[in-house]
């Protein structure tokens, strides 16, 4: 199983999966067709299947363009609101392309109907690897939109937050440092958080993806998943698990010093220069 990591948009990634036997691909999360058709026909492979984590624009937008141009394309995800879906998932399910298995992963917390995937070959002996969208992200997690805290603790800390701990984990953002930055100011004293925020801000510089990390590496720094700490649960002034997440969320929230999530407008024009949309001609 290769995994070509596709950076998109502002900050996004799209995943190309590829079972080196067949030669067959799946794509995770679309949102630039033709980039995506670009890296398939450089690895020379037969794209069948799109997994699709979420239905927000910046993950299957394009979707509807990929299908259009491979007739017979399978479009896959657990929500109804996701572009050109072919049939709906549900949690549990397995599905296999070739040696690689997929089992499907109900997440919620970021949408209603956030799927994960968890993937891995037998008698391999390489790690397996899950594509958490924007469910789980290097030292973070997406924002909390659709449901309750309890919900996404369940999604975060009793899904993903279980799987093996050498798990790769492909996220749907590059987030990490602004991630880190924040963990740093839940546990100033965490050395594993201070050392990935170095290792980050290197990779930061050098303008390379800081993902995979590993679920083992997640649980010594990302706060999301260390609810049940002692310094997570003094910086948040909560012990239920699903209230301190709660107020994490809320906290990063305000802590963040990014700019602003990108206005209408500026989502138009960004797609537009990724060539998801078309200019009207003139009359």
């Amino acid at each position: 199983m290769k995994v070509k990591v596709i950076p998109v948009l502002e900050d996004n990634y799209m995943y190309l999966v590829i079972e080196e036997h067949t030669r067959e691909a799946v794509a995770v999360d679309v949102a630039v067709p033709k980039r995506l058709l670009e890296i398939v026909g450089r690895e020379g492979v037969s794209l069948t299947t799109v997994l699709t984590t979420h239905h927000h624009w910046d993950h299957a937008r394009g979707n509807t363009e990929l299908a259009r141009l491979l007739p017979g394309l399978v479009v896959l995800g657990a929500d109804e609101r996701i572009c050109a879906l072919t049939r709906r998932l549900v949690h549990g399910e397995e599905l296999r392309f070739g040696a690689i298995h997929v089992r499907c992963l109900l997440t919620p917390g970021h949408t209603s109907g956030h799927m994960s995937y968890f993937l891995w070959e037998d008698e391999c002996l390489d790690p397996p690897a899950v594509f958490s969208g924007d469910a789980l992200s290097v030292a973070g997690c997406g924002s909390h939109l659709e449901t309750t805290a309890q919900q996404m603790y369940h999604s975060l800390v009793e899904t993903l937050g279980t799987l093996p701990p050498e798990t790769k984990v492909f996220c749907g953002h590059e987030h990490t440092l602004g991630n880190l930055e924040f963990a740093q100011k839940v546990e100033p004293c965490n050395n594993h958080v201070k050392a990935k925020l170095s290792w980050a801000k290197k990779r930061d510089e050098d303008d390379v993806p800081t993902v995979p990390s590993t679920l083992g590496e997640e649980l010594l720094y990302n706060p999301f998943l260390r609810v049940a700490e002692e310094p997570v649960r003094k910086f948040t002034g909560k012990v239920a698990p699903a209230e301190v997440l709660e107020v994490l969320c809320r906290e990063r929230a305000s802590f963040e010093r990014a700019a602003e999530p990108l206005q209408p407008q500026a989502q138009a024009l960004l797609a537009l220069q990724w060539g998801l949309l078309s200019m009207p001609r003139p009359k």
